[in-house]
C-alpha cells in the first residue's frame, strides 16, 4: 500500500471515529447523551462506572478494548457507559472534564459522582468497580445515604511529600539525568492547564518522596512541563496530559497504564526496582550494628539461629544457608533484611525471640517498628520456609511481642571462616610428681 493510500486509510479511520464514537450497539458499553443520561444514569440505583472520552485522544483509543472487555465482564453488576465529549460538550460541562479520558463512578450519590483512579487495564477497571459496589452495598447495610460507591478507591490517601524530591527535567537535563544516568525513571509530561495533572501533583510529590526513601534514590520521579518543553514532548509522542512513561538504562521508555494514587505509583516503582535488584544479602549477626542496621532498615529482618559449626560442619552450614538465600531471592521483592548466627553466640537474642524449645535451626522473623515477631513453627527448608513468609506476607502469622520490648543485646563474634569446627585442644595431663599409694591410702 502506498503512503498516500496509508494517509487516506488513517484520515478516514479517524472521521470514522469522530462520527460514529468508539462504541456500537452489539458492545455491552451504553453510549450516553444528553438525551438519555437522566434516565438511565441518574435516575437509576445501580453503580455506573463512566467514561468522557474524545475521539482524537490516543489515550482513549487504547482504554476502548478494555472498557469493552471490562462492560462484558461487569454486564448485569455494574453499568459501564461511554460519553463522547466532543459531541455532547454540555454533559463533558456539568461533571468538569478536562482532560481525557476521563472516568467518574456514579454511585449512591447520583449528583456528586467521584472521579476513578485506578489502572486502566480491564482487569483494574473490574477490580475498581467491584470495590466501588462493595463500598456501596456497605452504605445501604449500615443505612448511611448520599455516600459514594468509591470511598475507598484512591488507596489510603496522598500522605505528605517533598515537591524538591520530583525532579524538573528540561530540553537541557534531560538526556544527562535521563538517559545517561544509572537510576530507573517516572517521568510524568504534563500541562500546567490539565485537571488531571492538577489532580495528580499531590500523588506524584507523595510518591517520588516515599519511592526516594524505600529505593534510597536508585528510582526517580520527574516531571517534564510540555507546554514549555514541546521538543521532549514531541520526541515521546505526548499526545494527552499526564503522560507517565518509565525509562530504564538501555531499555526504550514505557508508558505507565496504572494507578494515579501514591500507593499506585510506590507499588509500580517497588516492583521496577526489585525486578532488578539482586537479592539481598545473608549476612552473619557479628555485632549490635549489623543487627541494629539491619533490622531498622527493613520492614521485617529475618533471623536464623543456625546449629554450632561442631554438629553441622561447614557443609552442614552452607546447605542452610544455601536455603536461605533461595528464599532471600524469592522475597527479595519484599525487600526484608536476612541475618544468621550460630547457636549459643547471641544467647540475649534467642532468649528475646522464644528460640530454644524448638531446637536448631530456628527462624524468626522482627518487626523492629512495632517489636513483634513470628517464629518458625515448619521445617527449616524451602517449603517450610516459603510457607513461613507466604503466610507472613499476608497477615495470616501469629506475632509476639519481643522480651523485654527492646532489640537485645548483641556480642561481638568472629565471622565464621567458612571451614569445619575443631575441637578445643585437651591439655596433657603430668602425672609424674602425683604418689598413686599416697591416693590410693587417701581413698581408703
Amino acid at each position: 500500500m502506498s503512503s498516500s493510500s496509508s494517509l487516506r486509510s488513517v484520515v478516514v479511520s479517524a472521521l470514522i471515529l469522530a462520527v460514529h464514537g468508539f462504541y456500537t450497539a452489539s458492545d455491552d458499553v451504553v453510549e450516553l447523551n444528553p438525551s438519555n443520561f437522566n434516565k438511565q444514569v441518574l435516575q437509576s440505583d445501580g453503580l455506573w462506572l463512566i467514561e468522557f472520552y474524545a475521539p482524537w485522544c490516543g489515550h482513549c483509543q487504547r482504554l476502548t478494548p478494555d472498557w469493552k472487555k471490562a462492560a462484558t465482564a461487569l454486564k448485569g453488576i455494574v453499568k459501564l457507559g461511554a460519553v463522547d465529549a466532543d459531541q455532547h460538550k454540555s454533559l463533558a460541562s456539568q461533571y468538569s472534564i478536562r482532560g481525557f479520558p476521563t472516568i467518574k463512578i456514579f454511585g449512591a450519590n447520583k449528583n456528586n459522582p467521584e472521579e476513578y483512579q485506578g489502572g486502566r487495564t480491564s482487569q483494574a477497571i473490574v477490580e475498581g468497580a467491584m470495590t466501588a459496589l462493595r463500598s456501596l452495598v456497605k452504605d445501604r447495610l449500615s443505612g448511611r445515604a448520599g455516600g459514594s460507591g468509591q470511598s475507598k478507591q484512591s488507596g489510603g490517601g496522598s500522605g505528605a511529600g517533598n515537591k524538591n524530591d520530583v525532579v524538573e527535567l528540561t530540553d537541557d537535563n534531560f538526556d544527562r539525568l535521563v538517559l545517561n544516568g544509572d537510576e530507573v525513571w517516572m517521568v510524568e509530561f504534563f500541562a500546567p492547564w490539565c485537571g488531571h495533572c492538577q489532580r495528580l501533583e499531590p500523588e506524584w510529590t507523595a510518591a517520588a518522596t516515599e519511592v526516594k526513601e524505600q529505593t534510597k534514590g536508585k528510582v526517580k520521579l520527574g516531571a517534564v512541563d510540555a507546554t514549555v518543553h514541546q521538543g521532549l514532548a514531541s520526541r515521546y509522542g505526548i499526545r494527552g496530559f499526564p503522560t507517565i512513561k518509565v525509562f530504564n538504562k538501555g531499555e526504550n521508555p514505557e508508558d505507565y497504564e496504572g494507578g494515579r494514587t501514591r500507593s499506585d505509583i510506590v507499588a509500580h516503582v517497588m516492583e521496577l526496582f526489585s525486578a532488578n535488584a539482586p537479592p539481598p544479602e545473608v549476612t552473619e549477626v557479628l555485632n549490635q550494628d549489623v543487627f541494629k542496621k539491619t533490622c531498622d532498615d527493613h520492614q521485617l529482618c529475618i533471623v536464623a539461629v543456625l546449629p554450632h559449626i561442631l554438629d553441622t560442619g561447614a557443609s552442614g552450614r552452607n546447605s542452610y544457608l544455601d536455603v536461605m538465600r533461595m528464599m532471600a531471592e524469592k522475597y527479595k521483592k519484599k525487600m526484608w533484611g536476612w541475618l544468621w548466627t550460630e547457636a549459643g553466640a547471641q544467647m540475649e537474642l534467642e532468649s528475646s525471640l522464644g528460640i530454644g524449645g524448638f531446637g536448631y535451626p530456628a527462624m524468626a522473623a522482627i518487626n523492629a517498628r512495632k517489636m513483634k515477631f513470628s517464629l518458625l513453627k515448619g521445617s527449616f527448608s524451602e517449603t517450610g520456609i516459603h510457607e513461613f513468609l507466604r503466610d507472613l506476607s499476608v497477615g495470616r502469622g501469629s506475632t509476639s511481642p519481643v522480651g523485654g520490648g527492646a532489640l537485645p543485646k548483641i556480642h561481638t563474634v568472629e565471622a565464621w571462616d567458612g571451614k569445619d569446627g575443631q575441637l578445643p585442644e585437651e591439655e596433657d595431663i603430668d602425672l609424674s610428681d602425683v604418689d598413686l599409694d599416697d591416693l590410693e591410702k587417701d581413698e581408703l
